[in-house]
């Protein structure tokens, strides 16, 4: 076993982020990811800025304008992992396919950023 920082070189890895407004996708999301092979994912509960600004009263204009586009929507779940970069693609393909595709209103987003470095997880050879 050898730690990820010692196999890097050359390997391409990516932390991808989603923000998943459609939280009643995430244990089906969940499932597929697992029948993919694809583990390690870390989840949260996030509120988006509108709704967190709808708690201050000066501010609560902008809530209103929010529950009015989107009356049923106050917590969303942002799960973050880090792959190797190939595995991208097969991640967004089954996040659309779950969600119904994130083309569509209200339902999240993904994206990733490179990582050049990490410690921490250990590689099975």
């Amino acid at each position: 076993m050898k730690p990820y920082y010692e196999i890097l070189e050359g390997i391409y890895m990516q932390m991808l982020v989603i923000v998943l407004n459609k939280v009643e996708c995430l244990e089906d999301l969940l499932t597929e990811f697992g029948k993919a092979h694809i583990s390690g994912a870390t989840i949260l509960d996030s509120r988006g800025m509108a709704m967190e600004l709808a708690e201050h009263n000066d501010l609560r204009f902008i809530g209103s304008l929010r529950f009015l586009l989107e009356p049923q929507r106050k917590e969303n779940k942002t799960i973050f992992m880090v792959i190797e970069e190939e595995k991208v693609a097969t991640v967004s393909k089954i996040v659309n396919k779950v969600t119904g595709g994130l083309d569509k209103p209200n339902t999240g987003i993904i994206f990733t950023v490179p990582v050049k470095y990490m410690e921490g997880i250990v590689h099975h050879e």
